[in-house]
């Protein structure tokens, strides 16, 4: 049986459905929510995206990067609160989502890596944000081939072990030295 420590986060997923046994079917790994952030990036509809303070200095190291390689990149989303993350559950549970559909497409509460504010959900101008086509963009092939320079990886390659749709928009940035 999976034990959640924390009774708020545990009445939250309690609130979702999320049971212990499903955590545990799931495998996920937890993300404790990070205790400082900062400013990565002004969206152009005014939205503050927020990360650790060094994952914010490498977005925006790799994004001056890419732009001096002629491509733009943009963040959709990043630092996510569990409320953040818990509404996001819910409007698919509104939707009529199956739970088992949802947890392909979305972390629970507690397991995603948006809460340790160095994920970042990445876009391009003339692309819809999260989707599959992002991989055919020059932003993307950009990023496959300098992301790992700049600390960030793919997370959600296809068939990942964690059981996620293919998510090429998505990156995690690890610090050097860090092996998590």
């Amino acid at each position: 049986m999976h034990v959640i420590e924390d009774t708020a986060l545990a009445d939250l997923l309690a609130e979702l459905g999320i049971t212990g046994a499903i955590l545990a079917a799931k495998g996920l790994p937890r993300y404790a929510v990070a205790a400082e952030v900062a400013l990565a990036e002004a969206g152009a509809d005014g939205q503050h995206h927020m990360l650790t303070p060094g994952a914010a200095a490498a977005w925006q190291a790799m994004k001056q990067a890419a732009l001096g390689d002629g491509i733009v990149l943009e963040i959709v989303s990043a630092f996510r609160t569990l409320e953040d993350q818990a509404e996001i559950i819910r409007d698919k549970l509104a939707r009529r989502m199956p739970m088992d559909r949802i947890l392909m497409l979305s972390a629970p509460p507690g397991y995603s890596e948006h809460h340790s504010g160095r994920a970042v959900d990445i876009n391009t101008p003339g692309c819809e944000p999260r989707e599959e086509p992002f991989e055919h963009t020059a932003a993307f092939a950009w990023l496959q081939r300098n992301a790992g320079r700049h600390g960030f990886r793919l997370s959600y390659p296809r068939g990942n072990a964690l059981g996620f749709i293919y998510e090429p928009w998505h990156w995690y940035w690890t610090p050097e030295g860090d092996a998590a």
